[in-house]
């Protein structure tokens, strides 16, 4: 590909790029399916539980199991073919969301925590396969307009699916909103089965994988740590989680004080702003900060910005006008994503991209693990209330990012100057 030609637009890359297009044609019904899903998920469980802690455990349950499957989820993503990986992750996702359609009574509220678990192990190789598939399909010079895509698809469809999951929830059912999230996946594996994905694997039988799993999983990680550059961009995110992961947890709280009567309504708009936000934010980000040498910084400030949105949501009365700072926060919070997603794909290694990304995934499951446990406890323990948690996470992510702001943007400046910033 001709890297000497002027970046695309964002519907030209679509409509000339037919892999690309096909790929995001998959990630959208995907998306769309995974938010109906989730928020009838959290509806589900606080009508059987009514705990926060309960709550808590069904965000825990999201987050650390991918986690910890993501080491060997890299080396899948790195040794086999990633079209061929993600579309056998979305049919075994779209068998396994249909057990969620028994569980109907307090004692089979186990059921909710195990069908999560395995939903999101099974995924787990989604994430980093498309992340990795992104610049095989891509010329380098599109890769922004191509990640702004993906990114501003994922907030287009939190938005969309939250808002429209919560009131199917409400007029259909919650057993509607888990068939459909099914026939989801199976519509992105029919997307992603017409794509060709350029993927340079290792060949070899399984058995050979698990053997050689360890030691390349050691490889990745030597990798990242021989590369400050790369691996400074690969916890960014997990900065944000220190604070994020229990902000976002207690966002579905706000949602069930503001309108208890219409649980899964009320939450699904706040997520829904969330989504607007995190639209927003990478267009935003692409439109106004064209030199890469400023991004470390930015995101660093994003960080802080997610965490002064939700700082003024502890303060300020609670109406339906917190949807506004929570949109702020997330408009910070996607233009974080976005700029630390490209700057990882151009100086990643191909051979080590897939696990680059796994091990990126493994660091914001682990931070975002501990912040909501932190928060649910100190909920269901009654230590503070939630307004008080809301603004106590909130000035927690504001240090954070000023925190990475004065100890990690020198380094890259470092690095720059010194000729240590790798592109693939």
């Amino acid at each position: 590909m001709n890297d000497l030609l002027q970046p695309v637009g964002y519907v030209e890359l679509i409509k000339t790029n037919t892999a690309f297009r096909r790929l995001w044609f998959g990630n959208v019904v995907s998306l769309f399916g995974d938010w109906f899903n989730t928020i009838a998920l959290y509806a589900l469980i606080l009508n059987l539980t009514g705990s926060e802690f309960a709550l808590g455990a069904v965000f825990i349950t999201k987050l650390l199991p991918m986690g910890l499957a993501s080491p060997l989820a890299g080396v899948l993503v790195d040794r086999f073919d990633r079209r061929k990986v993600m579309i056998i992750s979305d049919i075994l996702r779209a068998v396994v969301v249909l057990g969620f359609l028994v569980v109907d009574e307090p004692s089979e509220v186990f059921l909710i925590y195990v069908l999560t678990a395995l939903q999101v192990i099974i995924g787990s190789v989604f994430r980093p396969a498309q992340s990795a598939s992104v610049p095989n399909i891509t010329r380098k010079i599109d890769l922004v307009t191509a990640n702004t895509i993906m990114a501003a698809t994922w907030s287009v469809m939190l938005a969309a699916g939250a808002a429209l999951g919560g009131f199917a929830a409400e007029w259909f059912g919650l057993k509607t909103v888990f068939v459909l999230d099914s026939l989801s996946y199976l519509l992105s594996a029919w997307f992603i089965y017409r794509t060709s994905i350029p993927s340079p694997i290792k060949t070899g039988p399984l058995p050979s994988l698990f053997k050689s799993a360890h030691k390349e999983v050691k490889e990745g990680w030597k990798y990242l740590q021989s590369h400050p550059a790369i691996k400074r961009m690969a916890t960014v995110k997990a900065v944000w989680a220190v604070g994020g992961g229990a902000l976002v947890y207690m966002l579905a709280l706000i949602g069930d004080q503001l309108d208890p009567a219409h649980q899964a309504a009320s939450i699904g708009i706040l997520f829904a702003a969330r989504g607007v936000g995190t639209a927003i934010g990478p267009i935003l980000a692409k439109n106004r900060f064209k030199d890469e040498k400023q991004w470390a910084t930015v995101v660093g400030l994003c960080v802080t910005l997610t965490g002064f949105g939700y700082a003024l949501v502890g303060l300020m009365p609670w109406s339906w006008l917190v949807a506004i700072p929570v949109m702020l926060a997330h408009i910070a919070g996607g233009a974080n994503w976005v700029l630390s997603t490209v700057l990882l794909q151009k100086r990643s290694d191909d051979r080590f991209r897939g696990r680059v990304f796994a091990n990126e995934w493994l660091f914001v499951m682990g931070m975002e693990t501990c912040s909501i446990l932190v928060a649910s406890l100190v909920l269901e323990l009654e230590l503070l209330s939630l307004k008080s948690t809301v603004l106590g996470f909130g000035m927690v992510s504001m240090i954070m990012g000023l925190i990475w702001v004065f100890r990690a943007v020198p380094s890259e400046k470092n690095d720059y100057l010194s000729g240590n910033v790798p592109e693939a």
